[in-house]
């Protein structure tokens, strides 16, 4: 099937040519040989190698210079590393590629000569399995960043056509962070190639990824998307990456892999030392095995040591079984939502990001004011709701484009996972193929038409799927009739890998007031496809009252009924108080709320409406929102600059500084309400309930604030609030972490001076001098340059005192940082935001 690179939906334009879909199956796939298909079925147990980078390093890798030109330039000391590992015992070696990308090789070197190079060492190493090693690109995707789904999705591709042109028999996609890349790069390598793909992510000690992905999410949109193996690399131990391996293992029954570090990396006297010698790191690997973990090996810091003795550990051993509960889930970069088998768990779908009946949406929609579609996501994601239903269609607009772009934003700005509601299938694939997560399509229905039109791309991209129950014949009147055109979408979607855990069946509720037979006959559908199916089900709650007064009351009946019928996703309003009692309400009956704490919590203190509210209390029972129900403090807010900033919502920013600035002094606005609100930011990103997207639309809209008053009020005496320069150092060439600390402090109102990455401790001397800057962030990923940030510190201290130096990177500790003369150090780019405003009062 040809996939082309350029389009938003290359699978809907190639189905629409004609060209066959076939879903991937291990059957589809070049697999070397019976042991390598026995691996990726889960009946046996896979070596890898352990790391290349620290070989290199001890055979005098110099600082800056690129692994993977060695391919080229020295192929006898990469095939001597690869053949370490192989007599140790590794069955698969990784080829030195993780950086081989055409952005990162910048014209020294051609991809396809370095993967073919790359490819010959490991095989004249004596490498059973040559697993070409694809790695992060090294730059954000939108929206935090500038390069787009597209872009990367094109690099990605350009390697994975070049490492099977090579005669590589799998691929290890690894040291991941960014949820929308790793599908890139899965996409990439599924699209362009028939090799099986294993796929890792790295986490933080906080057990979640750089941008916020857990290990849960990070398994089911990896498994949703076809890879053979997934798990985790990098980052930490074994012993402390055994947790998030067992909860990886709970949601996936995929073969998983974990590569992990020797511990934590550190530089003492200029040597880059880990924390776990050989011994410890098998004894605890052991454990992960005995947990079920199939596929193992080494990161950073790991040998041929190491690797020996995990053959012995693996040696005659088969992997554990494992049982995985099967459950319908749906994820965003950062929630998982999950409804298990057997459970009676809901989840809640807003319905408002729909124009239908909306005029200020199709207006907001045709104008391309995209804020407001977004608000409404964040105002239902703080009323309660689980699950975001997205539909932009309207007369007169690229609803392919409209959505892809809704869904992007979205996705920066709520942690809610999406539900792409289209009758578009070009506008469908153009949502989910950059989606971030695990995705529901809205909707598939029993006509032959959209069978073959939707649940190929639910196959091809790991979504969920919503099936209606019409076809031509139009809506049976019956539950009977329901339910046979929902064991017809059940069996159809078997076809293409799609099981009843990835289905949502929509009995498709009609109004009382014109079928009122019906409204029993909807309930018995619902209970006829849970049991006899082993589907959820979702219903559009508050279509059942129209044309009926009191239209509140008939749907929260019915919604009550509905889920005691078995209803597990309700299409509701969750800014209808009334409904989302009786939500709160049926989750303590179902035990979903155990011990009734959500309850109490939202309840205590309520009064009956009706006999007059409690104080404590909302029209309806609910209590009152800590802030106001709409954007800008319509609803009675007290502070709508901190509402803006703690939701992200930059487009109303500008209004809301201009209607204070009539009667706020400047200072005191900035001061007294922009930033106490960055400061409630960065507490609730420190408490693990904002993640990097949240935190930087937060310090977006602060930053469209300061314009504004900047803009106003120009004799204000308003100047930024001081000089910073930023630099990765001499020899480094990573500079993800440093420009986000750019863009945090840019939108904090600071001017930032940024030098760029591999930048000589003199050009920073001769920036600071020049610029008058105060405070400088250096940034070091690699151990083997840690040397030469002591260096710069060093220089600037001596040359311009009283300058305040700024260190960060992985390899860094607090205690090393001040070692070499640092003045702090930030372990996240949140701190760095904090250390600024020390520095600058």
């Amino acid at each position: 099937m040809d996939f082309t690179l350029d389009s938003a939906a290359p699978l809907t334009a190639a189905l629409a040519s004609g060209e066959p879909y076939a879903p991937r199956s291990l059957d589809s796939l070049r697999i070397a040989d019976a042991d390598l298909r026995a691996v990726l079925e889960g009946r046996r147990s896979l070596l890898f190698d352990g790391g290349m980078g620290t070989m290199l390093q001890a055979a005098g890798l110099a600082a800056g210079e690129l692994p993977e030109l060695l391919n080229l330039t020295d192929p006898e000391g990469i095939s001597a590393v690869h053949a370490a590992y192989v007599a140790a015992g590794s069955e698969a070696v990784t080829t030195n590629t993780f950086g081989a990308n055409a952005r990162k090789l910048g014209g020294k070197a051609e991809v396809e000569e370095v993967f073919r190079a790359a490819v010959g060492c490991a095989r004249r190493a004596g490498a059973r399995y040559v697993a070409a090693d694809i790695g992060p690109i090294g730059a954000l995707l939108r929206p935090m960043g500038t390069l787009s789904f597209a872009e990367a999705y094109g690099l990605f591709a350009q390697q994975a056509r070049a490492a099977a042109r090579a005669g590589a028999d799998l691929f290890i996609i690894e040291t991941m962070t960014d949820l929308a890349e790793i599908k890139a790069a899965v996409l990439a390598c599924r699209e362009n190639t028939d090799l099986p793909i294993v796929a890792t992510m790295t986490f933080e000690e906080d057990g979640r990824t750089f941008l916020g992905t857990s290990p849960e999410v990070a398994a089911v949109t990896l498994d949703a998307l076809g890879v053979e193996a997934l798990g985790i690399n990098c980052s930490l131990g074994p012993a402390e990456l055994r947790g998030l391996a067992k909860r990886m293992l709970a949601v996936t029954a995929k073969p998983v892999i974990v590569q992990a570090n020797a511990g934590l990396p550190h530089v003492e006297d200029g040597r880059t030392v880990y924390g776990i010698d050989p011994r410890s790191y098998a004894a605890a690997v052991a454990e992960m095995v005995s947990d079920g973990v199939s596929i193992v090996g080494g990161c950073c810091g790991t040998t041929p040591e190491y690797i020996r003795l995990l053959a012995q550990v693996l040696a005659g051993s088969a992997p554990s079984l494992r049982t995985v509960r099967p459950a319908f889930t749906a994820a965003s970069a950062q929630r998982l939502v999950s409804l298990p088998a057997g459970s009676r768990a809901i989840a809640v779908v807003g319905e408002r990001i729909n124009p239908t009946g909306k005029k200020r949406l199709q207006r907001a929609l045709r104008d391309g004011d995209l804020d407001y579609v977004v608000g409404q996501g964040i105002s239902q994601q703080e009323q309660g709701a689980d699950i975001l239903d997205v539909n932009v269609g309207l007369p007169g607009i690229d609803e392919a484009d409209v959505i892809a772009r809704v869904c992007e934003q979205l996705q920066a700005s709520t942690l809610l996972p999406l539900q792409i509601d289209s009758t578009d299938p070009r506008a469908i694939e153009a949502a989910v193929r950059a989606y971030a997560g695990k995705p529901i399509i809205n909707s598939v229905n029993g006509t032959r038409e959209s069978l073959d039109a939707v649940l190929p791309i639910a196959a091809h991209y790991g979504a969920d799927v919503i099936g209606l129950t019409l076809d031509d014949a139009g809506i049976p009147d019956t539950a009977e009739g329901r339910f046979g055109i929902a064991r017809r979408i059940v069996e159809e979607a078997a076809r293409f890998g799609i099981g009843p855990d990835r289905i949502l069946i929509d009995c498709l509720v009609m109004t009382a007031s014109t079928n009122q037979a019906q409204a029993l006959e909807i309930l018995r559908a619902v209970t006829a496809c849970r049991e006899r199916l082993g589907v959820r089900c979702a219903l559009g709650v508050s279509n059942i009252s129209f044309g009926l007064p009191a239209r509140e009351l008939m749907n929260a009946t019915f919604l009550a009924a509905a889920l005691g019928a078995g209803l597990d996703a309700p299409i509701m309003n969750p800014g209808s108080a009334r409904y989302m009692d009786v939500v709160h309400s049926f989750r303590v009956l179902n035990g979903e709320d155990e011990g009734s704490g959500a309850y109490i919590e939202r309840y205590g203190g309520w009064t009956d409406p009706y006999k007059g509210a409690s104080p404590k209390a909302a029209p309806g029972g609910a209590p009152a929102p800590a802030v106001g129900a709409d954007a800008g403090g319509e609803a009675g807010d007290a502070d709508p600059i901190r509402r803006l900033i703690l939701t992200g919502r930059k487009g109303e920013m500008e209004e809301a500084t201009e209607r204070l600035l009539a009667t706020c002094d400047a200072m005191d606005l900035i001061n007294e309400r922009f930033i106490p609100a960055l400061d409630e930011v960065g507490v609730l990103f420190d408490q693990g309930r904002y993640f990097l997207p949240q935190l930087m639309a937060s310090a977006e809209a602060a930053r469209a604030g300061f314009d504004t008053i900047r803009r106003l009020m120009p004799a204000a005496g308003l100047s930024e609030k001081g000089a910073v320069a930023l630099a990765t150092v001499k020899g480094d060439i990573h500079d993800i972490g440093k420009n986000i600390v750019k863009m945090l402090l840019d939108n904090y109102g600071y001017t930032v001076f940024d030098l760029g990455r591999d930048v000589d401790p003199q050009r920073i001397v001769d920036t600071v001098r020049e610029r008058g800057v105060r405070l400088v962030g250096l940034s070091a990923l690699m151990t083997t340059t840690v040397r030469s940030m002591e260096e710069t510190i060093a220089l600037l201290h001596e040359q311009v005192p009283g300058v305040k130096v700024l260190v960060g990177g992985a390899v860094l500790t607090p205690e090393y940082a001040e070692r070499i003369g640092a003045d702090y150090y930030a372990k996240d780019a949140a701190e760095s935001a904090r250390i600024a405003e020390e520095v600058f009062g």
